[in-house]
């Protein structure tokens, strides 16, 4: 019998524990990544239409100022037409957040934000950002995030926000262009 009291008092304690630490994370923003001059960026990973021909090229680095510079030029040619970051990282349990904030500077173009449920994942969850050439925090709600495979919706529900393991932008406007982005800060709020 004390051994079943024990399991008991240490099932009691371990759901009391999970509920502050998802009481706690509610309330608390999450930094997906914020970035400084001393930003390790090796988990960021350039990919760009190259996969399948084309000849877009993207580059990712860290400026002299500290922020994410995500600059390049997409090309149509060899049926190409987009570049993309993608920053990968081990599973995040997401559910206590709603929303994507992106504190950004752009150069007027649109851009998509995507994320995975999982690396594997076939397809992603996408959102479009309409960047104005000056700072910017953008909100991107999850349940408005679809689901899309080479740029085409899926019929699956949008993205639920249990678990993300990738965050990624990509541009692929349809046309010939030269790009620039810089990032501050990615939260989950």
């Amino acid at each position: 019998i004390k051994i079943f009291k024990k399991k008991i008092a240490n099932l009691v304690f371990m759901r009391f524990l999970f509920l502050i630490i998802f009481i706690f994370n509610m309330s608390e923003p999450f930094v997906l990544f914020d970035f400084s001059k001393e930003s390790n960026i090796q988990n960021w990973i350039v990919v760009n239409d190259g996969v399948m021909g084309g000849l877009s090229k993207g580059k990712f680095s860290v400026d002299d100022r500290g922020y994410g510079f995500f600059t390049g030029n997409v090309s149509l040619e060899n049926n190409g037409g987009f570049s993309s970051v993608r920053y990968n990282f081990e599973s995040k349990f997401v559910s206590s957040f709603k929303k994507i904030t992106l504190r950004l500077k752009g150069d007027g173009k649109q851009y998509q934000i995507r994320v995975k449920t999982r690396i594997s994942d076939y397809y992603s969850y996408i959102a479009y950002i309409k960047t104005n050439g000056e700072w910017q925090t953008l909100e991107i709600m999850f349940s408005e995030m679809i689901p899309s495979f080479r740029g085409n919706k899926l019929d699956l529900p949008n993205y639920s926000g249990e678990y993300m393991e990738q965050f990624a932008i990509l541009i692929g406007n349809k046309k010939n262009e030269a790009f620039e982005l810089y990032l501050d800060k990615i939260t989950l709020e």
